[in-house]
């Protein structure tokens, strides 16, 4: 998906809203398996029930791995689901290796599963994050600031140009391609540094978790919008888990209209 095309879709469905599939066996309603067969069958049914308002579904690839080869089986089919042109599929895999190691990342997720997008932990250099690049209709969502208590103990230490590390990070990466194949991960729990974020990369898609359960806010977002909009801000555990009774679906796609709805606002 092009970003003309993205943009396009945001407008059209009034969203810029991500639905995270991390998608829990031990946290599925009653009356699902609680195996990969179940969190299948669970998928379908969000997928289904929020595709209105979604412009992206992140798969966050751990969850499936856990559960073996019948994990990836229901990790393929439930990228099946989402018809293509109708939502942004992120494989949100974090990976982070060099050389044909990364390559064969880039072709497992972009041609085996044909995902549209993956996140990359970029901290082993630029030959990280090429290979990815090299499928030139596909997006590389790279770790730029995260939402993490963690984030300080690296992102956020500073330079000795004064610069924090997520700032010269972004500045270099920013030269590996365009701003048409090339995102980053910014958490929304860290709006002090939002400027700083907006300035390493002017033009660039964001890709924003936090918003919710992890106590970012969509108004804090105002100030890294962009004229095409520039943000997918993902909601999980608010969106799959609203509910945990039959009801499920129902209130899934209930809190992604009231996630839409507010985003409408801002469009």
């Amino acid at each position: 998906m092009s970003r003309k095309e993205l943009f396009e879709l945001i407008l059209r469905k009034q969203s810029f809203l991500c639905v995270g599939l991390d998608t829990d066996p031990e946290k599925l309603p009653k009356g699902f398996s609680k195996d990969a067969e179940g969190v299948y069958a669970f998928n379908k049914a969000i997928i289904e029930a929020t595709l209105p308002y979604s412009v992206s579904y992140k798969f966050n690839i751990a969850f499936y791995e856990a559960l073996g080869i019948k994990g990836w089986e229901a990790l393929e089919r439930s990228i099946k689901l989402i018809p293509k042109g109708e939502a942004l599929i992120i494989a949100d895999a974090k990976r982070g290796d060099i050389g044909n190691t990364a390559a064969q990342y880039a072709k497992a997720f972009f041609e085996t599963l044909d995902c549209d997008a993956i996140t990359i932990n970029p901290y082993m250099g630029k030959d990280s994050v090429t290979p990815f690049l090299k499928y030139h209709d596909k997006w590389s969502i790279v770790l730029g600031l995260t939402s993490n208590e963690g984030a300080k103990d690296i992102e956020l230490l500073t330079t000795s140009e004064g610069e924090y590390v997520f700032e010269a990070a972004m500045k270099n990466i920013v030269s590996y391609a365009s701003d048409e194949n090339l995102m980053f991960v910014v958490g929304a729990t860290q709006p002090e540094y939002f400027k700083k974020v907006r300035d390493a990369a002017p033009n660039h898609f964001f890709l924003v978790p936090g918003v919710g359960a992890q106590g970012g806010t969509l108004e804090d977002l105002d100030q890294i919008l962009t004229k095409d909009c520039g943000l997918l801000v993902n909601s999980s555990r608010g969106i799959i888990y609203a509910s945990s009774e039959s009801d499920f679906a129902e209130a899934a796609a209930n809190a992604a209209k009231e996630i839409q709805q507010k985003m409408s606002l801002k469009l």
